[in-house]
């Protein structure tokens, strides 16, 4: 053998080294894709608001969710949240003010406790419409049998 020639035993354990790097391994990939798809559907699933409330039972068609929409709750007790902060007892008028609208009027959904008044829920949808918001989504939970 020369010293610099090589054998042809060298070229085949080449050929093979470069054939067994050629074929790419999808398992790292999939599992990675798997995970991330699995945190999504958590993520996404997760309820949008804190606050809890019973929520009365309607048959009504679920209303899909905006990026830009306020959440209200007004819990048990009559107080008043806009997404989880609570808001003072006559500062919804300020509160609603201090939103950022943006260029148009953002959907409200409102989310009320059963065993509200009915007055009381009134008295946030007037502040609502006062303060230019006019399209507001009331939130109910599913339920089989009619009214």
């Amino acid at each position: 053998m020369g010293m610099g020639i090589p054998s042809s035993r060298g070229r085949r354990a080449r050929r093979a080294r470069r054939a067994a790097m050629a074929e790419i391994n999808v398992t790292p990939l999939v599992d990675v894709m798997l995970v991330l798809l699995i945190i999504f559907m958590v993520t996404v699933t997760l309820p949008a608001v804190g606050v809890p409330v019973d929520l009365p039972e309607s048959r009504a068609v679920p209303v899909e969710e905006q990026p830009d929409q306020v959440t209200i709750t007004i819990d048990s007790k009559g107080v008043i949240y806009i997404e989880e902060t609570p808001v003072p007892a006559g500062g919804l008028p300020q509160a609603l003010a201090a939103l950022d609208r943006g260029s148009k009027v953002p959907l409200v959904v409102l989310r009320g406790d059963r065993s509200l008044d009915y007055g009381r829920v009134m008295q946030v949808m007037g502040e609502l419409g006062r303060a230019g918001f006019t399209s507001i989504s009331l939130v109910t939970e599913g339920s089989v049998s009619p009214p």
